[in-house]
């Protein structure tokens, strides 16, 4: 697999420049496979307290920089400068950058965290009860994360979007067509709902799991959604037609409480009635069928 020799994205065989930064891709007509050169990245230094309402605190040294969603900032100390602006260097790449993130249900800006003089400190949170998980990447390493996942990363980590290659897999899988695609050099700091779960798949091994419990994955794994059961099973089990089949090498990480979920409980008879209970081939898929049935309409 090739890299972008400039911002290290993962670029595929036939690919003759980098759709992240516009640089030609200079083994991309061969098919050559390199890692580029590893930039100098200073790791960063945090802590991150609390359980389930979790916040990352970042100590920044003097020049060091991060960037995070738009919201997710809880406070900096009155050292640390912040600017608001769309990642690219030039003019079309700032374009094709808001494009994707508009792909991706996102604001059009990150907002950038930095330094200045003396240590700093930053700290984020997510918006529901949750946890952190840090991903530290390497040159051209990759994270794939569902679409509402990324928290910040070190400035050095591209963020791009992946399409999910199956329409099956976008329809039914829980996470939509499109996944935030993260490349390093740098660590990247992800929230999601619950408690978290680490798996590392072997070659051809198989997980099955309930669909929007999926929050990150190595570009390894294979990820497909497949029919498991029956109609019966669907409507009586709970569980739902659909699983999210994640096939190994890979590492995969997944949450107890979807943000969906979380909202169904906290109001279930203003779920029931917002619509789902006219969606009856939705709620199978989720495996969400009790409103469906105890409609009064």
């Amino acid at each position: 697999m090739a890299f972008c020799t400039n911002c290290g994205t993962q670029l595929s065989e036939s690919a003759k420049f980098c759709l992240n930064c516009g640089q030609q891709a200079g083994g991309g007509a061969s098919g050559a496979s390199y890692y580029p050169p590893a930039p100098s990245v200073e790791p960063i230094r945090y802590d991150i307290e609390g359980h389930n309402l979790q916040i990352a605190r970042v100590h920044l040294q003097p020049g060091q920089e991060i960037y995070a969603e738009a919201g997710k900032m809880i406070y900096k100390s009155a050292n640390v400068d912040w600017q608001t602006r769309i990642t690219g260097q030039s003019l079309g790449q700032k374009f094709l950058g808001a494009i994707k993130r508009k792909l991706m249900g996102e604001s059009l800006f990150f907002t950038y965290f930095r330094a200045n003089g003396t240590q700093g400190e930053v700290g984020f949170a997510g918006h529901y009860p949750g946890k952190i998980q840090v991903f530290e990447l390497a040159p051209g390493q990759s994270i794939m994360v569902q679409r509402d996942g990324f928290l910040f990363a070190q400035s050095s980590v591209t963020l791009d979007i992946a399409l999910v290659r199956r329409l099956g897999a976008g329809l039914l899988g829980g996470q939509g067509f499109i996944l935030q695609c993260l490349t390093g050099p740098g660590a990247v700091f992800v929230h999601a709902g619950g408690d978290h779960v680490d798996f590392t798949l072997q070659p051809g091994e198989t997980l099955q799991v309930q669909t929007g419990h999926l929050v990150a994955f190595e570009p390894t794994v294979n990820y497909d959604v497949q029919m498991v059961g029956n109609i019966r099973t669907a409507i009586f089990g709970g569980e739902g037609l659909f699983l999210t089949t994640l096939t190994g090498p890979g590492r995969v990480i997944l949450q107890s409480m979807t943000l969906e979920r979380l909202r169904h409980e906290l109001a279930p008879a203003e779920h029931s009635h917002n619509g789902e209970e006219r969606n009856p081939l939705g709620a199978i898929a989720r495996g969400d069928l009790g409103s469906f049935f105890s409609s009064d309409d």
